[in-house]
């Protein structure tokens, strides 16, 4: 009986602990008005050959996957040293609807160098 009576005993000081445990209210976070979530644009980027190109946009032809897409940019400034059919890189972001460059690079294409290959000579049968 006396064992019957300490296993009630438990379990109810087990309960009322719990009982306990779930009446705290959890702490309330004040939001910081200075800080905010602020979501930054992903950066992309984007290889292909100078088709059209102004002080205030850029348009670039580029190969994916084997077929041949358009694509046009706003400029933030004007890209320097860069001309109709030169191979450019440019990175850039989504605004407003409207693709913006941050960096405009110009693509150098290294050339490699073909060796010439000693032709052997071919032993004769006998």
């Amino acid at each position: 009986m006396k064992k019957a009576l300490l296993h009630v005993i438990c379990l109810v000081f087990l309960l009322s602990a719990l009982a306990f445990a779930a009446d705290k209210p959890s702490p309330t976070v004040k939001a910081d008005p200075v800080k905010t979530n602020i979501v930054k644009a992903a950066k992309m980027h984007a290889t292909g050959k100078v088709i059209e190109i102004y002080d205030e946009s850029i348009k670039i032809e580029r190969t994916v996957k084997g077929d041949v897409e358009t694509m046009e940019f706003a400029l933030d400034k004007p890209a320097a040293n860069i001309g109709v059919n030169d191979s450019v890189k440019i990175e850039y972001m989504e605004k407003d609807g409207k693709l913006v460059t941050s960096r405009v690079a110009k693509v150098i294409l290294k050339k490699k160098e073909i060796k010439p290959v000693e032709a052997k000579p071919v032993p004769a049968k006998k």
